[in-house]
C-alpha cells in the first residue's frame, strides 16, 4: 500500500495532464484529489461510479432503488451546460488511471434557485470530500447568479444532514412528505 506522500507524488503527474480548469484538493487524510467539471467523455466513469456505490449509497442519492444506471438516467446525469446544470467530479489516481470517487451537481429549479446533490464513493466517505465538492458547487452556483440552493433527502440520512449543517444549510421537514427533509442555504 502506498504512503500518502507516494500517492500524492504519483497523482501529481496524472493531475498535471488535466487540460481544463481544475482544482487539486487535500482530503482529511492528506491524500490529494482532482476536482473538475464533468465532461461528456466521463460517461463511462459516471456509470462505473454509480455501479460501485453500495446499495445504501445509491438509494440515498436517487431516493429509491436502482440497480443498474440505465441510458435515460445516464443521459440526465451527463446533461450539463456549466451554468443552469453543473456537475463537478472528484478523481483519484489509482494504478495509472483516474477513478471517479465523488460527484456534486446542481440544476436550476426556479429563478435564482437550484437543487443540488452530492455523492461520495463508500470507501472515500468521512474524509471531507463531500464538503470540498459542495464548496466548489456553491461557488459555481453563486457565480452563475443563483441566490439559493436546496436539497431534498430522506430524513434518516444523517451524514448528509451533518454536511449540509456544516455548510450553513437550514433543514426543515418536507411539508408534503414527513419522511423527507429539505435543506437550503442562501448563497
Amino acid at each position: 500500500m502506498l504512503t500518502v506522500e507516494e500517492h500524492n507524488r504519483q497523482a501529481a503527474i496524472a493531475y498535471k495532464t488535466s487540460p481544463e480548469p481544475h482544482w487539486i484538493d487535500k482530503l482529511n487524510d492528506g491524500r490529494h484529489v482532482l476536482v473538475r467539471a464533468l465532461r461528456i467523455e466521463d460517461r463511462d466513469r459516471e456509470y462505473n461510479f454509480i455501479k460501485s456505490l453500495s446499495r445504501e449509497s445509491r438509494h440515498a442519492r436517487f431516493l429509491g432503488e436502482i440497480n443498474e444506471p440505465g441510458k435515460t438516467l445516464l443521459d440526465q446525469l451527463m446533461d450539463v451546460d456549466n451554468q443552469q446544470r453543473v456537475a463537478f467530479i472528484a478523481l483519484v489516481h489509482d494504478n495509472g488511471k483516474l477513478i471517479e470517487i465523488g460527484v456534486a451537481r446542481y440544476a436550476a429549479a426556479k429563478e435564482h434557485e437550484c437543487e443540488c446533490a452530492v455523492t461520495v464513493a463508500d470507501p472515500w466517505q468521512h474524509l471531507g470530500l463531500g464538503h470540498i465538492l459542495m464548496q466548489h458547487l456553491m461557488t459555481a452556483a453563486k457565480a452563475n447568479n443563483f441566490t439559493s440552493m436546496y436539497t431534498v433527502d430522506e430524513a434518516s440520512n444523517t451524514p448528509l444532514r451533518e454536511l449540509t449543517n456544516a455548510l450553513g444549510f437550514h433543514t426543515v421537514t418536507n411539508p408534503d412528505d414527513a419522511t423527507q427533509v429539505i435543506s437550503s442555504v442562501k448563497l
